[in-house]
């Protein structure tokens, strides 16, 4: 078994972004064990054309700047690169192909143990895996006997292999907007949602979005309980609405089941339709912590800001509204991390 002072979960931006702080709060030992080939976290996994909605000036992670200009946002690519040069500069020692399937207390460590059968042992652990290893698929009435594609935005990858076709996207958010655009370029293109897309400019007042929010300090205001009721909302500087219009892309009422040739709609017209792409969202799941009695029992975990109330020497890091706004982004998992790595440390030394 080997052991650390400290084992980080995950090397996406959050597991990266704690194990870079661990030292200043008392863990001379980091350990990061990724289940990917390399540093990236689920970055690399993502669409082609992914955009960030944030400007590189607001998408660095502690200690390092995201390179070129300050006021482009960065694609997917420029992320994983990003990211990877980060991993390169830690004092950390990342394990990659590294799957942890079980965290489990004992005395007054954590025992981690890898689907390969490696073994370690730290006096604290983070959890910081984020969720988008578990898509949130929606039972999809009549899905059994469509004889179309159904695929999760997650394994979404570019449009040509959609070329020519009839494509619903379901999902009002941020990335059913983004790859329904781009699907309207070469495939007749609907959004299916439940409600109206809710619209939020990226540039109010000549100033893009996240430099009101930091300058009003809602980026960080610790009102998580409030921002988990407000709708989502699709950040655009016009770019997207103009060519879902260019294209055609309509928005429909959400179907109410799909057929053996596509999908019937709400008002009960029938639709030949040859592929579904779901982009709604990722469900929270940390499946190696069952048994570690963190977890409720519907699996979330039990928390305050990122530390675990049931168990000690246990932090989590990505969370979505975990502490702020900004919580499950590159802004904001370092000032996350910073405060979890501090309670841990008073809990562990």
């Amino acid at each position: 078994m080997e052991h650390a002072d400290l084992l980080v979960l995950g090397a996406g931006q959050s597991g990266l972004a704690s194990a870079a702080l661990a030292s200043r709060h008392g863990f001379a030992r980091t350990l990061v064990l990724e289940a990917g080939e390399a540093p990236g976290g689920a970055w690399p996994r993502y669409y082609d054309s992914l955009t960030l909605f944030s400007p590189a000036r607001y998408s660095s992670l502690p200690g390092m700047r995201f390179p070129g200009d300050p006021d482009r946002y960065p694609t997917r690519d420029e992320v994983v690169e990003y990211l990877r040069a980060y991993a390169r500069r830690l004092p950390a020692d990342i394990r990659t192909s590294t799957t942890v399937a079980s965290v489990i207390r004992e005395g007054d460590a954590w025992s981690v143990g890898a689907e390969d059968g490696r073994e370690f042992a730290a006096r604290a652990v983070i959890a910081a895996t984020g969720d988008y290893g578990s898509p949130y698929v929606p039972d999809l009435s009549g899905r059994a006997e469509f004889a179309g594609r159904v695929l999760h935005a997650a394994d979404y990858r570019s449009p040509e292999a959609f070329a020519g076709q009839r494509v619903v996207v379901v999902g009002g958010g941020n990335s059913a907007v983004q790859i329904a655009a781009e699907l309207g370029d070469v495939a007749d293109t609907s959004l299916a949602t439940r409600r109206p897309i809710g619209w939020m400019s990226q540039r109010p007042l000549g100033r893009d979005l996240h430099w009101w929010l930091t300058r009003t300090r809602l980026d960080t205001a610790p009102i998580r309980r409030l921002l988990e009721k407000v709708p989502v909302s699709v950040l655009d500087d016009g770019r997207y609405r103009a060519a879902l219009d260019r294209y055609g892309v309509d928005q429909r009422e959400m179907f109410s089941r799909l057929t053996a040739e596509g999908l019937v709609w709400a008002d009960g017209t029938k639709e030949a339709v040859d592929a579904v792409v779901l982009a709604t969202g990722y469900s929270v799941c940390f499946p190696y912590l069952t048994g570690s009695g963190a977890l409720a029992p519907d699996g979330r975990p039990q928390h305050r800001g990122g530390i675990a109330t049931t168990v000690p020497g246990l932090g989590f890091v990505g969370m979505e509204f975990q502490r702020s706004f900004s919580s499950k982004t590159l802004r904001g998992v370092g000032r996350d991390a910073a405060h979890v790595l501090d309670r841990l440390r008073r809990q562990t030394r």
